[in-house]
């Protein structure tokens, strides 16, 4: 019934109300802006649409940059670590080239983490790199010292 009284009166009603969504000077035939739109000359649009597309096409590149950073960071972290490579992060790295450095707060923080492992490493580093062998031969042929040293002292040892 609706569907009728639309073929019917709609016409009529349009040009009653002033077109309808024909002319709204929001968008063209299709959805998309026009000059007319923007109430711009066809030169003056066409400068804005490329000036958009630059720009679009600028605001891609910086975030590929920035993203191809934080990769090229987790990988140093993971190298400085030993930790398990990611494919992605290496992907990334790869397709950025060598022009892609670690943003330089970021590198600052990571340099100020490094001397303050180095200045509190020394203990974990000798710990790590000692030879548990010869701390076990050492720690025995100390305690055998020991007993004969309290077994000479003592008499009832």
């Amino acid at each position: 019934m609706a569907f009728l009284m639309n073929q019917m009166l709609g016409d009529k009603l349009k040009s009653f109300t002033g077109g309808g969504d024909e002319g709204n000077g929001k968008a063209g035939a299709e959805g998309k802006e026009t000059a007319e739109s923007k109430g711009m000359s066809r030169e003056e649009f066409e400068e804005y649409q490329k000036q958009m597309v630059e720009e679009k096409i600028q605001r891609d590149k910086d975030f590929a940059t920035k993203k191809a950073e934080r990769a090229n960071l987790r990988v140093a972290l993971r190298d400085k670590y030993r930790l398990p490579d990611s494919t992605q992060d290496t992907a990334l790295v790869e397709m950025a080239g060598d022009d892609i450095d670690v943003p330089e707060e970021l590198a600052k923080m990571v340099d100020e983490d490094e001397e303050e492992e180095e200045a509190n490493d020394s203990f974990l580093n000798r710990l790590q790199n000692l030879d548990m062998d010869t701390l076990k031969t050492k720690a025995q042929a100390t305690m055998t010292e020991m007993k004969q040293n309290a077994e000479e002292k003592c008499t009832l040892m």
